[in-house]
């Protein structure tokens, strides 16, 4: 079996669709125990491997990352760090995260080691490409790469990403860079702790909150896109309700971006309030159900109406948009009682009419289910319509009612 690797991958070496022989050698390395792997890992054509990451094929990608991920334990730290850095710098850069995951993985277990780890510190390539990778759109890497954090801590890297974030101001290039930065920090703060991250590096709180009461489009869309990741849980909701008067500020500022930005800066800013006002069910203290309802009233002077007003815009993405905020408080008593409350309101969620597409009805669909989900729904809601949401809930997202037609003689 330990000779069929080798054989295994000079086969892939000549083929133009290795994905069969790919499959064989998945197979045949988690076959064997790593002590076996150890002793010819040293010996084979990772370079092959590596340069079938380079495709399209997602199962060519996945196949291949199986197969590195369990080759690349076989390897010493010290010999991985001489021989694949540049692999591993590429392997961050990959547009799958699977790929990204597998490299940070690797980078942890050199990171771990005494010996390995002086290798890689005079690699600024490096540094750059895992603070990028840590700070990207999905978290997903972020929360796979805690030794990649602990690196970058040792180094002393991430004081010095926010003594550029404190810098910024003076720097007429910092435009460049700060937005990668911030949602660094956004990332790291959330596969970390909001708190110790926030209290440690206070300057990337208050930048947030400045991009979000700035003018540049980029930098206000960064700064909704990470107050919504740092209020999606509670201790991240925490954090941003110490910072008093000031987050308040934010809160009215998201108002009026909702109402009155650039229409793919609305969009982010509904869904960032979303996320803010988002509470589940196991989670409603009375003083977190307090918490979101001022958190609420604070946006608008009457953000029941204006929510409900760009919910029957014709532009579907505002009133998408709308219908999550609704779909956020709907569980929460509070919300419910402000939507009994609303003329119209509850007539407007039964009627299936008012959504023309299917993303509006799938956005509906689950506005019902998450009242219908509440044990307060038929208390504050009545009998009445707690039982027209539940057969809405049954019927599901695309009914159509069917509508009789009478015949007519000479018809």
């Amino acid at each position: 079996m330990a000779a069929g690797v080798s054989e295994l991958l000079r086969e892939i070496a000549e083929l133009e669709e290795p994905l069969e022989e790919l499959r064989s050698l998945k197979t045949a390395v988690h076959s064997l125990p790593l002590s076996i792997l150890r002793e010819l890992a040293t010996g084979l054509r990772f370079g092959v491997l590596f340069g079938l990451l380079s495709s399209d094929d997602r199962e060519q990608i996945d196949t291949c990352v199986a197969i590195l991920d369990r080759l690349l334990q076989a390897l010493d730290p010290v010999y991985m760090a001489q021989n694949f850095k540049l692999e591993l710098q590429k392997g961050l850069q990959h547009s799958d995260d699977n790929v990204k995951i597998l490299a940070m993985s690797q980078i942890g277990r050199i990171v771990e080691s005494a010996d390995a780890v002086p290798l890689i510190i005079g690699s600024p390539e490096l540094l750059r490409e895992m603070i990028h990778s840590i700070g990207g759109k999905k978290i997903s890497v972020a929360k796979e790469s805690p030794h990649g954090r602990q690196y970058l801590a040792q180094q002393g890297t991430i004081d010095r990403i926010s003594n550029m974030i404190v810098g910024a101001d003076s720097d007429p290039f910092s435009g460049f860079y700060l937005p990668n930065l911030v949602k660094f920090f956004g990332n790291l703060a959330m596969v970390d702790s909001p708190q110790q991250i926030c209290e440690r590096y206070p300057a990337f709180i208050e930048k947030v909150f400045e991009m979000i009461g700035g003018q540049e489009p980029t930098m206000i869309g960064v700064g909704l896109d990470t107050i919504g990741i740092l209020g999606s849980c509670i201790e991240g909701m925490q954090v941003l309700n110490k910072t008093g008067s000031r987050f308040h500020e934010v809160l009215k500022r998201l108002g009026n971006i909702s109402c009155n930005a650039a229409s793919d800066i609305r969009v982010r800013c509904l869904d960032t309030i979303a996320s803010l006002l988002s509470l589940p069910n196991d989670q409603q203290t009375e003083d977190l159900l307090g918490l979101t309802e001022s958190w609420f009233q604070t946006l608008h002077s009457h953000p029941m109406e204006t929510f409900c007003n760009m919910s029957s815009q014709p532009f579907p993405e505002i009133h998408i948009g709308a219908i999550k905020i609704f779909t956020a408080i709907a569980s929460q008593p509070w919300g419910q009682r402000l939507m009994i409350s609303t003329p119209g309101f509850v007539e407007y969620i039964i009627d299936r009419s008012a959504e023309p597409d299917k993303p509006s009805k799938d956005a509906k669909f689950e506005l019902v289910k998450t009242l219908v989900d509440s044990k307060t729904l038929a208390e504050i809601f009545g009998n009445q319509y707690y039982l027209q949401l539940r057969t809405y809930l049954r019927e599901g997202p695309y009914f159509v009612k069917a509508i009789a037609t009478v015949a007519v003689d000479g018809e």
